[in-house]
């Protein structure tokens, strides 16, 4: 069995492990992603909820994408890191923030979505497949 992927937030009241690889591993540079971030994107990873445990409670606040979707972002209340994300239209898919990981050397970004909305100032890997918007599922 592949080592597990574990993580969390920076205080360590919020904890997880993953059993399994990723699904899908990106940077995001939609402008809800770089507002949380606080710089020109996000970095994620995307699992099977099935190989998902998390322990401690998150905060959790609802968006609305562009697509139209609910996203849940999930953030640690004593030190304000956001850890996850959970999707109302895909319930069984989990996704971790990179920088969460315990071993962040592990994330491999596969792509760039929502390059429309890229910086010049935020330059990202030319090799990634770049989307302007969210890739078809």
């Amino acid at each position: 069995m592949d080592k597990a992927y574990t993580g969390g937030c920076a205080c360590g009241a919020i904890r997880y492990s993953i059993v399994g690889e990723p699904m899908f591993s990106n940077h995001c540079q939609c402008r809800d992603c770089q507002r949380e971030s606080g710089t020109g994107h996000g970095s994620y990873a995307t699992f099977p909820r099935a190989g998902v445990t998390v322990t401690g409670k998150a905060k959790t606040w609802d968006m609305t994408g562009d697509s139209g979707n609910v996203k849940t972002r999930a953030f640690c209340p004593e030190c304000g890191v956001a850890v996850y994300m959970t999707f109302k239209a895909m319930p069984d898919i989990f996704t971790i923030r990179a920088a969460s990981l315990d071993e962040p050397a592990r994330y491999k970004p596969q792509a760039v979505t929502y390059a429309v909305r890229a910086y010049d100032w935020d330059p990202l890997d030319s090799g990634l497949t770049k989307f302007e918007r969210m890739p078809p599922g």
